[in-house]
Formats: structure tokens, C-alpha cells, sequence
């Protein structure tokens, strides 16, 4: 299809602070970055608001886990990506395909479940992709993307390339035995994975600190031999630092690396999730103290390299591409019947082939 061009926490677990050694005061980074961050951030926030909004007028059905307030880590990661790398996630996935660069167009005609869509409108929310991009979704099953994500890598390394793969799960998932059955593979064969442990406190409903003994969810993988750390995902400098620290461990043919980032969601785990695991005192003081968003707000004003004209104008034309992709969507055809039977099955017997095996 073709697609119109779109225009810090530390963790709350007091037994376990965050260490990472990322750049969180802003020093070395230039205006372009800060803003380029700051642009890229705040798309996800508005997109996902009008996600959520949509699916309160019905025009999103099924399931829709929203990203905000986790902004920063995939945003932090993907600054330290190059072209060739992918990227693999669960079911919180709009996030990762706005920083990746898909166009918000097509996310959102997938998520209305229409023709225009990244997978035709009939993968919804959890199961979109994009080979362009290098994105292989959004997986709706607890921590089946880890293996995924680790047989992409085992592509990149038999293909002896340098690109590294990010594969993205949660702290409920952490407690899944096909992440360490993946660990064990990653290790035994050194393949260039980052292994990225999206650490928002309460997996489904449940606090980390009820579900684990572990004082870190990183140090798991010491028991193979595998390195890692823990940094703040509200962060986004700390998280682009990281980054760059993983994917140079396996780019260097180190093997694997794991990162654990202590982020936050300020929404349900789902929308039909009311969240009352927690206290709207503990969630409004993340956003009052911790939100990553304004964070590098912050700093772009502080810096002198913005002004608050600048930064509204910067706003206003981030929520003019978001409604452009709800107009989008809203126009858009749904699939025909005749999509239930497209996309099925993968020719991969090359013609020449398949016609010997016919004569």
C-alpha cells in the first residue's frame, strides 16, 4: 500500500534503584537531538490519547494496551538502532512502531481495522508488522516474541551482518521458562540480541513485588553468563546510553545483553482495566515528578534551546498528524470478505521449482 509521508524514574522498588549510567542531565546532547527526542515522545503520548479515545467511541475493538508513560524506552533504544536492526514486542506495541517509523497513518487504519492498515486491518492492535521497518509485531502471547526475537538474531549472525535485534518484554513475562530457555540458546551461540526488559512495576495487575523474590530481573541472566544492567526508563538520555553500551556488546560478536528499564505505565494494563492495584495518588505523582515527556521539556527550556512558543507549536503539529491518522482511518474501507483468505500461507518454493515438481 502506499503510504502519504507524516509530516527519569528511578524504580519505585526501593530495594532495587536504578543503576544505570546513562546521561540523564543533558550534557553532550545537542538541541537537534533533544528535540528530535522530545517530537518523537510526544507523538507517542498524543497518538496513544487518541487511541484511547477512539476505543471509547467504539472504533477500536478488541484488545488495546496503550504506551503511556513508557515513551522514553523505545525512543531511547531506537536512537541507538541502525538500519538493518529489528525489533520485536508484546501486545504494547504502538509505541515501538511510531519510533520505529511507521507511518501513524497505517497504525491506526490497523488498529480501526481497516483495508489501509499495516497488516490489512485484520491483525488489529497486538499483531501488525513491517518488514520495511524491520518491525515483526506485537505478539498477543506472554512472552512467545523472546524465541522470536532470538531466531531473528540467528538470522543476522548466520547471515554474518552486524545487525542486532531488540527484543522487548515485560517484568510479568521475566517470569516466563521460554525467556530462559532463550537465554541459554542466546549465550550457547553469541547471537547479537538485546534483551529488553520493559520493568513497568506491575506486569497484568500484580506488583512486581508480590510476583518475585528477585532483587533484579536483569541478574537472572548471570546464571548464563549473560551481562547486563538496570537503567531509568524515564530517562530517555539514560536509556539512549544503555543502548548504546548493548548494542555494541553484541555488535563486537559479545553475545547477548540484557536490560532491565525501570519504567511506568500511567493507564491500565488494558482499556478495560481500572487499575485499582494502585492509588491515583501513586500514578499522579509519577506523572508530577517522573514523566519523561517533560523531562526533556525541561531541559530543552532550561537549555535555552526552546521556548514554550516553541515547544506549543511543536504540540500542535504533532496532534494535527495524529487526527490526520484518525480522518485517515475513519475513511478508510473495511477488508473486503475475500482478505479472510489472503496472507494464509507463504510461497516459498521459488516458480521454477514448483513448475519441475508440476510436470
Amino acid at each position: 500500500m502506499a503510504r502519504a509521508a507524516s509530516p527519569r524514574t528511578a524504580a519505585p522498588r526501593e530495594e532495587a534503584p536504578a543503576q544505570g549510567s546513562g546521561n540523564g542531565g543533558g550534557a553532550n546532547v545537542s538541541k537537534d537531538e533533544l528535540l528530535k527526542y522530545y517530537r518523537e515522545m510526544l507523538l507517542i503520548r498524543r497518538f496513544e490519547e487518541k487511541a484511547g479515545q477512539l476505543y471509547g467511541m467504539g472504533l477500536i475493538g478488541g484488545f488495546c494496551h496503550l504506551y503511556i508513560g513508557q515513551e522514553a524506552v523505545v525512543v531511547g533504544l531506537e536512537a541507538a538502532a541502525q538500519e538493518g536492526d529489528k525489533r520485536i514486542t508484546s501486545y504494547r506495541d504502538h509505541g515501538h512502531m511510531l519510533a520505529s517509523g511507521m507511518n501513524p497513518r497505517g497504525v491506526m487504519a490497523e488498529l480501526t481495522g481497516r483495508i489501509d492498515g499495516y497488516s490489512k486491518g485484520k491483525g488489529g492492535s497486538m499483531h501488525m508488522f513491517s518488514r520495511e521497518k524491520h518491525f515483526y509485531g506485537g505478539h498477543g502471547i506472554v512472552a512467545a516474541q523472546v524465541p522470536i526475537g532470538a531466531g531473528l538474531a540467528f538470522a543476522d549472525k548466520y547471515l554474518g551482518n552486524d545487525n542486532v535485534t531488540f527484543t522487548y518484554f515485560g517484568d510479568g513475562a521475566a517470569n516466563q521458562g521460554q525467556v530462559y530457555e532463550t537465554y541459554n540458546m542466546a549465550e550457547l551461540w553469541s547471537l547479537p540480541v538485546v534483551f529488553v526488559i520493559e520493568n513497568n512495576q506491575y506486569a497484568m495487575g500484580t506488583s512486581v513485588r508480590r510476583s518475585t523474590k528477585s532483587r533484579t530481573l536483569y541478574g537472572r541472566g548471570e546464571a548464563f553468563g549473560i551481562p547486563g544492567e538496570q537503567v531509568d526508563g524515564m530517562d530517555v538520555l539514560a536509556v539512549k546510553a544503555a543502548g548504546e553500551k548493548a548494542v555494541a556488546h553484541c555488535r563486537a560478536g559479545n553475545g547477548p545483553y540484557i536490560l532491565e528499564v525501570m519504567t511506568y505505565r500511567y493507564r491500565g494494563h488494558s482499556m478495560s482495566d481500572p487499575a485499582k492495584y494502585r492509588t491515583r495518588e501513586e500514578v499522579q505523582k509519577m506523572r508530577d515528578e517522573r514523566d519523561a515527556i517533560e523531562h526533556v521539556r525541561q531541559l530543552l527550556l532550561s537549555g535555552g534551546h526552546a521556548s514554550e512558543d516553541d515547544l506549543k507549536a511543536v504540540d500542535k503539529e504533532i496532534r494535527e498528524i495524529v487526527n490526520d491518522s484518525a480522518d485517515f482511518a475513519r475513511e478508510s474501507p473495511e477488508p473486503p470478505v475475500e482478505e479472510l483468505w489472503t496472507d494464509i500461507y507463504a510461497d516459498t518454493i521459488p516458480q521454477a521449482e514448483a513448475a519441475d515438481r508440476n510436470a
